[in-house]
């Protein structure tokens, strides 16, 4: 390198790692990642992309904006509830604080008093049962996949699930419950159609290699016309007749019925319909973290519970901690956005659109997550250019619209009200993106 090369000028490694704001960035940065954000700027200006000069202010800029995370805050403006691509649920401050806590040392496998180990879970647990009273017993698991895999498997084993063809639905990412269920060792016995199914199906099927029958709610789509199903009182005294399990993997997670979903099934009437266990899941519309939530028959329950698969699909500290919270706090943002008011809904859209200058539109919102699929819940949405998604997505804060119709549309159902400013901060910025792009914002 000549002598004369700018190169040269690049600041040494060990002074870039001694400035003060980076020194202080150690607390929340491992020392890899510091070092990687500052041979990455070093590196920038040997290919000429930086100057000497701008090495310094490079590696200030990313290691306060660096985040030991790389998930990133999103403002959901779709008007989904439960957006799958955005975690689910979002927790309620309860359940926040609850995980804070339960960052260390917490008594969930302890009793204090005495100093013994002490059944796992036991506040969630608690919890649970006293949302749900029609539970004798509760088990929570990691996910509603491996709550079903974890009934299946500790009832039916090398045995058959009794299900009806209409129920052997695909639950997301390409996972479909018969693949599920089979690699627990369970055989499939599908009975009846796609369209009908019929209480003599069951009968017929059941026998001596029955392990369960299993009642699936098709959550994310629905049949309608000629149709015919076995609800679960129906296959009540069927299955106490053949001493086989009843189990209802009934998904969304509402524990009692909701006036504003009245087709969507709850633990509670599914438990007195008689069900031995009811599966739902805790991240949907119980407003939880990701969990299987088990309720029912404290036999059925310790079945499972014993099994030794439990132990592989357990529950960590941190989900235990937030359904607790979840149960015992007052409503999360789930149950929030899902009651929210129309005409406070409306009043908060007028606001935003009058300050961007947008019309406000009509504008349905979804529970999602598979929830009461095609039940509307109304509300409105402040419409903007289609070009205005992409900057709203890549802002700062990020907020996620709905591409529709080729619009933009802003539904504020999900979004905190305290976010308010925040979301119109971002809207105005990737307004004036779009107008400094040479668009146009008409």
């Amino acid at each position: 390198m000549a002598q004369d090369d700018p190169r040269r000028l690049i600041p040494r490694t060990d002074r870039l790692l001694g400035l003060p704001p980076v020194h202080r960035a150690r607390h929340r940065l491992g020392e890899h990642v510091i070092l990687a954000l500052v041979r990455e700027a070093q590196e920038r200006a040997r290919s000429g992309e930086l100057a000497p000069d701008e090495v310094e202010p490079a590696v200030l800029a990313a290691v306060a904006a660096r985040s030991a995370t790389t998930l990133r805050p999103v403002l959901n403006a779709t008007g989904v509830i439960v957006h799958t691509n955005l975690g689910r649920a979002p927790l309620s401050a309860s359940a926040v604080e609850a995980l804070v806590s339960a960052g260390g040392y917490v008594d969930v496998e302890l009793d204090l008093r005495t100093g013994a180990r002490s059944r796992r879970g036991a506040g969630a647990r608690a919890a649970l049962l006293e949302a749900c009273p029609r539970a004798e017993d509760a088990l929570v698991v990691n996910n509603g996949a491996a709550a079903l895999v974890l009934a299946t498997t500790a009832l039916a084993a090398g045995r058959e699930v009794v299900v009806s063809r209409g129920e052997l639905v695909e639950i997301g990412a390409g996972f479909r419950l018969p693949a599920l269920i089979e690699s627990t060792g369970a055989r499939l016995r599908e009975v009846g159609t796609t369209n009908r199914t019929h209480l003599r199906d069951y009968a017929d099927a059941l026998g001596p290699e029955t392990g369960c029958i299993l009642k699936v709610h098709p959550s994310n789509f629905r049949v309608e016309g000629f149709t015919s199903a076995v609800e679960i009182g129906e296959l009540r005294a069927l299955a106490e007749a053949h001493g086989t399990p009843l189990v209802a993997d009934l998904g969304s997670g509402l524990l009692a019925p909701d006036p504003a979903l009245p087709t969507e099934p709850d633990v509670a009437s599914a438990l007195d319909g008689g069900a031995d266990v009811v599966i739902v899941s805790g991240d949907k519309l119980l407003g939880g973290p990701q969990a299987g939530v088990m309720l029912g028959r404290s036999d059925v329950i310790a079945r499972m519970a014993g099994h030794p698969l439990a132990r592989a699909v357990r529950a960590d500290k941190l989900a235990l901690a937030a359904l607790e919270a979840t149960l015992a706090g007052g409503d999360p943002p789930v149950v929030q956005a899902l009651h929210a008011d129309p005409d406070r809904l409306r009043g908060r859209a007028d606001r935003l659109a009058r300050a961007v200058g947008a019309p406000v539109v009509a504008h349905d919102g979804r529970v999602g997550g598979g929830g009461a699929p095609g039940v509307p819940l109304p509300g409105w949405a402040v419409r903007l250019p289609e070009a205005v998604a992409p900057l709203l997505r890549t802002g700062d804060p990020a907020v996620l619209p709905r591409v529709h119709d080729h619009a933009c549309l802003v539904d504020l159902r999900c979004v905190p009200e305290p976010d308010d400013d925040r979301l119109l901060a971002a809207v105005r910025a990737a307004l004036a993106g779009l107008d400094g792009a040479g668009t146009g914002a008409g």
